[in-house]
């Protein structure tokens, strides 16, 4: 779960260049192929002792509220759980050598866009039975599913979508949320009218975050990775980016914008519209001077292409995963119990604001009475789908190539139809290493 500034490709680039790198991941599972066989750490499977590794024990935030969930389960379970942790922009390289070399064991926290990478490797257990017993949502089960198994149980499912602010939106007499890309760039004129230094959408135009233009791509009818095929470089995609350059010229969007830029501008009552993952509530009224906007801060569907069409959204979350070999058996069950005891969900919920992966869960009073939460669950993260390009190893070198041609359409340096033809050829390519 993508909780620091720290991206995917951050992580990624802490492989090392000249060491290992993004292909090595693929290349360390290409050594050892998902399945049976395949040798684990070597430990007993039944101890009950086993490592629990997760960067949020780096955090301190987080890490009070782990350990109470690790000693709650000693207690109970007369274990002992090794608590293991490496700062968010190591977490990833640390992992996959330490796995690699049959340094882990037990549970394992991952950020979802990992879980491909991770399960390539073939020392993680398809946890497919305890999953059924769960009772997590459809989406979040998906969440943790490579290549038809189930190798992660879903701890906290969201996704990232559009947040409004209601203040503004009142101000510019828009009643509603726009529910199609029309009406929404309609909508973006009249906030444009206010003046004041107001960016109606503060949406990606940096590099770094321009994955974003995923679900707009989606929106417009391009599947990015289809069937074996990529995509990207069809009409729909160029459709997206020719719309997008035009938010860009009529200066409805801004350049030279990334999350952080975007949750400042928001913060500061400039931007009507943003994308932030569910965490952006807090995170961005935390920031802001002004102590009433969170308030003021609604979760909004995408807006659709066309009227009846399925709002997009990307999915963001975390999953334990289960390393083969000593300790699983109990690993699975202190999982189990993390990701789905009512009580244990509902007092993460409440320290963390991360919204529990079950149907109890989000049923539970701590958390239906969050109406932002219950709001976003219902309205982006239960139609939001993973990258189709995180099964890749190379999937934050997507984006970056990906990004790269959309900027150059929105700097003037480019054409869309001629970008988005280089950037599905590039994607081609990086998926063929």
């Amino acid at each position: 779960m993508t909780t620091s500034g720290i991206s995917r490709r951050g992580a990624l680039r802490m492989l090392g260049i000249g060491a290992l790198g993004a292909a090595g991941v693929g290349a360390l599972g290409a050594c050892a192929p998902s399945g049976a066989g395949v040798a684990s750490n070597g430990g007993d499977p039944k101890s009950k002792n086993f490592d629990f590794t997760s960067w949020s024990l780096n955090e301190e935030a987080a890490k009070p509220s782990i350990e109470k969930i690790i000693a709650a389960w000693e207690k109970a379970e007369k274990s002992k759980i090794r608590a293991v942790s490496y700062p968010y922009n190591e977490y990833l390289s640390q992992l996959t050598l330490k796995l690699g070399g049959g340094e882990t064991t037990g549970a394992v926290h991952l950020d979802i866009a990992w879980l491909a990478a991770m399960a390539q490797m073939g020392k993680l257990v398809d946890v497919g039975s305890a999953a059924g017993r769960g009772g997590y949502t459809d989406v979040a089960l998906k969440s943790g599913v490579y290549d038809g198994k189930q190798y992660g149980l879903p701890w906290n499912t969201g996704s990232i979508g559009v947040i409004a602010n209601a203040k503004l939106l009142e101000k510019a007499g828009i009643k509603e949320h726009p529910a199609t890309v029309e009406e929404f760039e309609a909508a973006l004129r009249e906030l444009k009218g206010l003046g004041g230094g107001v960016v109606p959408y503060a949406a990606a135009t940096k590099v770094a975050q321009l994955k974003d233009i995923f679900p707009w791509m989606q929106t417009f009818g391009c599947a990015l990775y289809d069937d074996g095929k990529v995509t990207i470089g069809d009409d729909a995609s160029v459709d997206a980016v020719v719309w997008y350059k035009k938010l860009h010229d009529a200066r409805l969007i801004a350049a030279d914008v990334d999350r952080f830029d975007a949750r400042a501008l928001f913060g500061q009552g400039k931007a009507a519209f943003y994308d932030d993952a569910i965490i952006g509530k807090g995170v961005t009224s935390a920031q802001s001077k002004d102590k009433t906007l969170a308030d003021a801060m609604q979760p909004m569907e995408r807006p659709v292409l066309t009227a009846g069409d399925t709002p997009q959204a990307m999915l963001w979350g975390g999953v334990i995963a289960i390393v083969k070999g000593k300790g699983q058996e109990a690993a699975t069950e202190f999982a189990l119990h993390a990701t789905t005891d009512e009580a244990t969900t509902s007092e993460y919920f409440a320290a963390r604001a991360l919204p529990p992966s079950t149907t109890a869960g989000l049923a539970a009073p701590a958390v239906a009475k969050d109406t932002f939460t219950t709001e976003w669950t219902r309205k982006i993260t239960k139609t939001a789908t993973g990258s189709p390009f995180w099964q890749f190893a190379q999937s934050a070198q997507i984006d970056e190539a990906v990004a790269k041609q959309v900027q150059a359409v929105l700097v003037g340096t480019s054409k869309p139809k001629d970008a988005m033809k280089r950037a599905g050829e590039e994607v081609a390519a990086l998926i063929k290493r």
